[in-house]
Formats: structure tokens, sequence, C-alpha cells
């Protein structure tokens, strides 16, 4: 008696329902679009629920979370009040402190010591830290008032690209993917790309691939990362003495071989590794097309800067990430770390700025060129904001700040977001929100939203409940900022 064998070879009830559902039953939905319409094997991606604005997204995530007073939100009533103490005023507040500033002995207003201007027609503040940007604010939304419950990084990054702070649940690009379904059958509907810093002091926080993985959803939706250097893929190119003609024999095997597996068990996880293999094998001809940026002629490489030509940088992510688009990747990740600045912040985030600042400019403008901004939404922004006070010493020009929940900001533009405005407000402080709260699930909503699909119906079975990238608690769509 092989028990082994047993196990494999025995058919649960849920797998017998699952494997008619999908194979007899899509099988004769077939036979009714007619030969030339192939349907998926598992019909998993719902249709749009509503009429979208957007077909694809950039999110372009500043990993460390970046200052807003330094940013964006202008607050040139603080100078008067550097080193004001505010432990009195914190303690009212009812706000908790992190480890790392909560035993200090005063907490100093530090205002930022960075030039701010109005731009554009809007009439926008913003840090001269940010230049380029403020070239294109007529583009953008800019949101003042995001806030979060997470205080640390690493619940704070999962709740921004998981809807939870808990491990384990979906990525909201495995959620799109999986709502909407691919566009290209020859690269992944979701890719992340890590673009690096250049500044040596910079604290960089340690990221998982929870942030872009599928959770319980099936796993062909997880993000797929491409790298900065070498090949994009690993084992991109066949080995030596393995053609083309050859590997397909071999793929073919394995996947005969794989299918019985599935026509055996049932587990569905078994389709998703045919699926990442025949993706696989297309992405060997696909990518290293698309990896080539010599061919982008010469004033796109001037619109997205020098960098854009260096392998790795957030400006050559940028660009890469307009590619992916064009060829029909729906949503794209760009993690930019090492915006943490609990001292010398000065120093590091000015070098961060410049990191991304001319890139994002350069993919905005591209993309309105093209014609693409319009059903293109992109996001920019980090996990929360900072703090008022000054974390350590404090001078004149120097300071660092530490995590802070309550308000934060970050942009959006194009994908029918309405250009050339600044939505919510925060105290003279910005330490407390005032008008037009935003959460991070309104954001979440939105996004949604502006892709086709109702948060509300967007669910996935899992463990008995029905998941949602929203969670259970309410969350609304920020139809203010809406073309």
């Amino acid at each position: 008696m092989n028990s082994l064998f047993d196990y494999n070879s025995a058919v649960t009830r849920r797998q017998f329902f699952r494997k008619n559902g999908t194979g007899l039953g899509v099988a004769a939905l077939s036979s009714l679009l007619g030969s030339g319409r192939a349907f998926p094997a598992a019909m998993e991606a719902a249709l749009p629920h509503i009429a979208p604005k957007a077909k694809r997204a950039i999110y372009i995530s500043l990993i460390g979370a970046p200052s807003q007073l330094d940013l964006f939100d202008y607050k040139p009533d603080l100078k008067p009040r550097f080193k004001e103490d505010l432990k009195s005023w914190l303690a009212e507040q009812g706000q908790r402190l992190t480890g790392m500033t909560s035993g200090q002995a005063a907490f100093p207003v530090a205002p930022t010591i960075f030039k701010f201007a109005q731009h554009g027609q809007s009439g926008a503040w913003v840090s001269e830290l940010l230049p380029w940007t403020g070239k294109m604010v007529d583009d953008l939304c800019i949101i003042k008032s995001m806030h979060t419950e997470a205080i640390n990084h690493e619940p704070a990054n999962q709740l921004v690209y998981t809807g939870s702070m808990q491990s384990g649940k979906a990525s909201l690009g495995s959620w799109l993917s999986y709502g909407l379904g691919s566009m290209n059958q020859d690269l992944p509907t979701f890719v992340v790309l890590h673009a690096t810093h250049t500044s040596p002091y910079a604290n960089v926080q340690a990221i998982s691939s929870r942030l872009w993985g599928a959770g319980f959803l099936p796993g062909k939706h997880a993000g797929v990362a491409l790298r900065s250097k070498g090949d994009p893929v690993l084992y991109l190119q066949d080995a030596p003495g393995i053609s083309r003609d050859l590997r397909r024999k071999m793929l073919d095997g394995l996947n005969a071989m794989n299918q019985a597996s599935y026509q055996a068990v049932g587990d569905p996880e078994i389709q998703t590794r045919i699926q990442q293999y025949e993706m696989a094998f297309r992405m060997q001809a696909s990518v290293p097309e698309l990896a080539d940026l010599s061919g982008e002629p010469e004033h796109v490489h001037e619109l997205y800067g020098a960098d854009s030509k260096v392998g790795g940088t957030f400006a050559s992510s940028a660009l890469m990430a307009r590619r992916l688009l064009e060829r029909g990747t729906r949503f794209v990740q760009i993690f930019h770390r090492g915006w943490d600045q609990h001292g010398d912040l000065p120093r590091d985030l000015a070098s961060q700025c410049k990191d991304v600042d001319q890139g994002v400019y350069g993919l905005i403008q591209d993309l309105k060129q093209r014609g693409m901004l319009e059903d293109t939404l992109v996001i920019f922004g980090g996990e929360f904001g900072r703090t008022v006070y000054c974390q350590g010493g404090l001078s004149e020009t120097n300071y660092g700040r530490d995590h802070h929940p309550r308000c934060f900001s970050l942009w959006m533009a194009g994908g029918g977001v309405k250009g050339g405005q600044v939505y919510g407000e925060t105290d003279e402080m910005s330490y407390n929100i005032t008008k037009n709260p935003v959460h991070i699930r309104d954001l979440h909503a939105t996004i949604l939203h502006q892709l086709g699909l109702k948060h509300e119906n967007l669910s996935f079975k899992f463990q008995g409940l029905d998941q949602r990238l929203t969670g259970v608690d309410p969350a609304k769509v920020v139809r203010d900022i809406l073309a």
C-alpha cells in the first residue's frame, strides 16, 4: 500500500466541485463564445464593476516616510516658535510616542529650514527640495490629510500596501491583477522595481516581499520583481546547449506532468505553476527588449535626467515603468528606500529628493506627451508622516524627526484625478488634521474605483471570510478629488 499515492489520488468534495466548475463549465462556456475566444482556465478575474477612468497605475513608494513639513505642508508660523518645548502640549494630545523619543526630556519645535514657494495656477506650496515637482503642480492633486494607525515602519508599510497591519494579506497590485486580469500575455500583470538611492548616510528600512505578495490569492497574482543590475530576471537565458525548441519540448513535458497532478489532486496552485512556467518562457523573449533603454530618443533621457541612463536609479526605473505600461503591464510599483530621517534630516532628505524629483517629473510629462496620463493613475508617497518636534539634538541648521501617523502628505496624478488642487488641511503644527481626513483605506477605495472596481465587491473567500483590500472598517472613495 502506497499511502503517498493514495493521498495524491484522493479527490475531496471541494476539489471535485472546483474541477467541475472550472473544467466542464468553462469548456461549455468557451464553446458558446466560439473558437476564437479562448476563456481562462479559472474564472478568477472579475469584470470591472464600474466604468474605469484608468487602465493602469504606478505607485511610487517612498519607504521610510518623508517629512511633510519639509516638502508639502508649509507652516511658516513655526519659525518664531523654534525650540519651544511641546512636552505638556503632547501630553494633552494623548499621542502615542515611539520608543525613540518617548524618553526625551524636551520636545522642541523644529521648523523647516527649507524655503517654500507657490507654483502653478493652483498656487500650491512646494519646498525648494522639489523644484521639478513645483513645475508640474497643476498636474497633481496633493493630499495633505492622509492618516494611519501605524507608528512603526513594518506594520505601516503592510497597511499601505496590503490593507492590513497583519502579515499574510494580498497586496494592492495583486488585488488589481486578480480583479482586472492581464493586458499582455508576454509580461507580468504586476511588476516591482527597486530603485537605488545615493545618500551614503540614509537610514534604509528593510522591506520584504510581503509588500508585493499575493497572500491568500492565487500565486500568479504576486508582483514580479525585476532586478536593476545584470539580467532583469535570473536564468533569463537558456543554459548552454539548450535550444529554444528543446526548451519548449522540456516545458511541454513538465506541463503535462503538472496537469496530471492537477487532475489527481485539484490544487489550484498547480495551475499557477503551469502558468508561471509559460510566462517565464515568454519573458525570455519579451524582457530583453523591454530592459534595453538604448533605443529611447535622447530627448526622452533629457526629460528624465542623466540618471535615466544608469541602471537601477530612480530615473531609469521611472522610464522602465513607462515602458512596462506601454506594453500592457497593469500595475508597476517602484520602491525607493532611505526616507527615514531621525537625524541629519537636511542633509539626507535633500539627497533623497534629488534622486526622485526630475525622474518623476519626466515620468508625468512623458505620460502626458504620449496621451497615457489620462488613463494612468500615479501615486507618490510614504507610509506615515514626521513629527513637528525634533528627535535628538536641534540646531538652526540640523534636526531630525520621529514617526507621525496622524497626518502626512502624498500626491496623485492622472487616471481621472483632478490636477491642480490641494486637498485637506492640518493644524498650525502639521500635527492633527483639521479638514477632509483621508485614511489609507480611503486611498485604496479610490484607487480601486478609478480602475473600475468597487472596493465593497472585490473579495476573495479565505478561511471562511470574504477578504477585501479595504477590510471590514469603513472606507470611502474620495470623490472630491476626482475629475
